[in-house]
């Protein structure tokens, strides 16, 4: 079950990698499981972890993607769809819906670390989860 999120976090860093607008942050997979009451449906989870100043470049999700990040560790700054830019702290969250544009995903603090649990509920078969916009 942990192959599929293990392909879609390598791509989420090869993209990064071949992006012109840098990203420091990196995520580890936690879980990637069918929904089994909801067909066609899985719940997939990914650590998210900004260093000091860092951040992932502005990206769209799968386009079936609904989306929580849960703030676990320091401040993370979000913006999504062109919505004000804001500042979460330890213990609160904020949604995506599907085919979102996340404009802003970064640490907000530029000398602590920020960790960010994004869950993922998505079509089972839909790749890649994250699509770094192209300058």
């Amino acid at each position: 079950m942990l192959k599929p999120v293990a392909m879609i976090c390598a791509f989420v860093f090869a993209a990064t990698a071949a992006s012109a607008q840098p990203s420091n942050s990196n995520s580890t997979s936690g879980f990637n499981l069918p929904i089994p009451n909801i067909p066609g449906k899985s719940i997939t989870a990914l650590v998210v972890n900004y260093p000091p100043g860092g951040g992932t470049p502005s990206h769209h999700h799968a386009p079936s993607a609904f989306i929580t990040g849960y703030v676990l560790e320091g401040a993370v700054r979000s913006q999504v769809d062109g919505g004000p830019v804001k500042v979460y702290h330890v213990g609160e969250y904020f949604t995506e819906n599907p085919g979102a544009h996340h404009q802003v995903s970064e640490n907000a603090s530029k000398t602590e670390p920020a960790k960010l649990l994004a869950i993922f509920v998505v079509d089972t078969n839909e790749a890649p989860l994250t699509t770094l916009d192209k300058k």
